[in-house]
């Protein structure tokens, strides 16, 4: 028998602490403690240490014989999973990476979110990481000039957005910079750490302005004006967001029969806020229904958390059981600079840091309607993310540490929490027809999304019957005035989005391919458990088994019993 250290579940965990050494960032953002002062070295050599890593554990996990079913379990994640990571940088696009929602920049500015900042010690952790900010844009400026050498950069639209979120960061916009606000919540910790909490935040912003401009003046010369990847290289993202060699062009029309499904539920549900309006003409009449109106940032933040406390209280011990260390959500509004749209934060491996709900806003907006964002919460709390994500970091007696830490995939993560959206309504949440709307309209939002982002990255052609430039080949252009026509969605929350999918292909279209997965399970279980199927406990069942790919899903949700 192998020993414990050369078990599945052994390698699996040496692998976090090994890789969370090698990328404090990451190590942050997963709750790994005792790396808060130090920063992801992004450089060439960086990325090479890395893949390294993953490698030779790759190669041990395959090598290890599991010793029971939740080792084979754990295998195939790991094994799934890290070896995508090492295919990934074996094609250099790793080293390439440069998007405007999910990259190595945008990682370095959102990891001071995280951190802890109740102490002077946590404080001085800080002060030495700012410090190191310089250095990490150094690495990263080294790496897309290489990738950039071997061919490799990414849109000219990445590269401009890239460089305004830098921008905003450094304070070369209208507000303030990041760092200064952030140094300036320090309050009363000395005169010597407070010197170097300002020093660390102006070498912070003039590296961001001058990662900036290294954007404009040497990157973007090099970067392509094309935005679609084509089929190769969004065939390999689209394995690594969804967990399954993806049917795209099934997929493709599936996408297009679940838009049009959604958009007959919509004008149903319009018809009965207003008789004879459209779906646009009942989104304006509930957009000036005071109901559904909240003034102010902080008020809308508060709105937010009261909903996500009552959602937790009242499906608590009814509909899902909810462990006392998932009570606690925290809800906020994120910084400026990046897109639009709300996200989650996982708790720490210890709980000591608990899950938080952001929600990134446009600099001028100040009012906000509540109907569009009911089930949102719902998407990122609970039963949505918080439940999944917290459920998963809180089975240390069932899962190994890469299990409970760094296994989130989209299409088992987003389409668990599309489902919840779906769900909440199945249990009577969104009984409002406002509400209801809402939910409705971030389902064909969804819909949507897998056929744009398919469409615009593998220049497909636009069907017959669907009403829109019929015949024509899919551009950035036609995505976004599909967006605008064709959805209810804020416009700026549209136009982020059109530059969230063209830098990050394949991953928009998880959302309703794992909801599709997560929905037919369940029907499944229905049918072969008959009287016997408990949707509760086939629920706590399916979120205590932790993130995997779509294949290993579809595998371990067919054994349930």
């Amino acid at each position: 028998m192998a020993s414990t250290e050369q078990s599945v579940h052994g390698i699996s965990d040496r692998y976090v602490d090994d890789y969370a050494a090698v990328d404090p960032v990451a190590a942050t953002m997963l709750g790994v403690a005792g790396y808060d002062d130090q920063l992801t070295d992004y450089s060439p050599a960086g990325h090479a240490a890395r893949a390294a890593l993953a490698a030779k554990a790759l190669a041990d996990v395959s090598a290890a014989e599991p010793a029971d079913a939740g080792e084979r379990v754990a295998k195939a994640v790991f094994t799934e999973r890290v070896g995508l990571d090492v295919e990934i940088h074996d094609t250099g696009l790793d080293v390439a990476a440069l998007n405007v929602i999910a990259s190595p920049v945008q990682d370095l500015r959102m990891v001071f979110d995280l951190m802890p900042m109740d102490t002077p010690e946590q404080w001085a952790d800080i002060a030495a990481r700012l410090k190191k900010v310089p250095e990490a844009l150094a690495g990263m400026r080294a790496s897309l000039l290489t990738a950039a050498d071997a061919g490799r950069v990414s849109a000219l639209r990445q590269v401009g957005k890239v460089a305004e979120q830098c921008d905003t960061y450094a304070g070369l916009g209208e507000g303030p910079s990041f760092f200064a606000g952030l140094v300036g919540n320090a309050g009363e910790v000395g005169a010597a750490l407070s010197g170097d909490l300002q020093a660390g935040a102006r070498a912070a912003d003039e590296a961001f302005a001058e990662f900036a401009g290294f954007l404009r003046a040497e990157l973007a010369p090099k970067a392509p004006a094309k935005d679609a990847v084509g089929e190769d290289v969004y065939r390999l993202w689209s394995r690594y967001f969804i967990g399954a060699e993806l049917d795209l062009r099934e997929a493709y029309e599936w996408g297009w029969h679940e838009f049009a499904r959604i958009e007959t539920e919509m004008r149903a549900v319009a018809e009965r806020i207003r008789p004879g309006t459209s779906v646009a003409e009942a989104a304006e009449v509930l957009d000036a229904d005071p109901r559904y109106r909240v003034q102010g940032r902080p008020q809308f933040e508060a709105w937010m958390q009261s909903l996500s406390d009552e959602a937790l209280k009242s499906l608590r011990g009814k509909h899902f059981d909810i462990p006392d260390r998932l009570m606690a959500l925290e809800c906020r509004i994120a910084p400026p600079g990046g897109g639009v749209g709300a996200y989650y934060t996982g708790p720490s491996e210890d709980f000591t840091r608990p899950g938080r709900m952001w929600w990134s806003l446009p600099a001028d907006k100040d009012e906000f309607t509540t109907w569009r964002e009911v089930s949102t919460v719902y998407h990122e709390g609970v039963p949505g993310h918080h439940l999944q994500i917290a459920t998963a970091v809180n089975q240390a007696a069932s899962l190994n540490k890469y299990q409970r830490l760094m296994t989130f995939i989209s299409a088992h993560g987003e389409g668990w929490a599309l489902y919840s959206e779906r769900l909440m309504q199945e249990l009577g949440y969104l009984s409002d027809d406002g509400n209801l709307l809402g939910m409705l309209s971030e389902q064909l939002f969804r819909a949507a999304r897998v056929v744009v982002d398919l469409g615009m990255h593998l220049e497909l052609e636009i069907p017959r019957g669907t009403g829109f430039h019929e015949g024509s080949r899919w551009t950035p252009d036609l995505g976004l005035e599909f967006m605008l026509t064709r959805t209810i969605t804020d416009q700026a929350h549209v136009r982020d989005e059109i530059d969230r999918y063209l830098g990050w292909p394949g991953q928009a279209p998880a959302y309703k391919l794992g909801e599709r997965l997560w929905l037919a399970a369940r029907d499944d279980a229905r049918r072969r458990l008959g009287d016997a199927f408990d949707i509760k406990q086939f629920h706590t069942r399916a979120l205590e088994m932790g993130g995997m790919g779509l294949d290993t899903l579809r595998e371990q949700l067919a054994l349930l019993s």
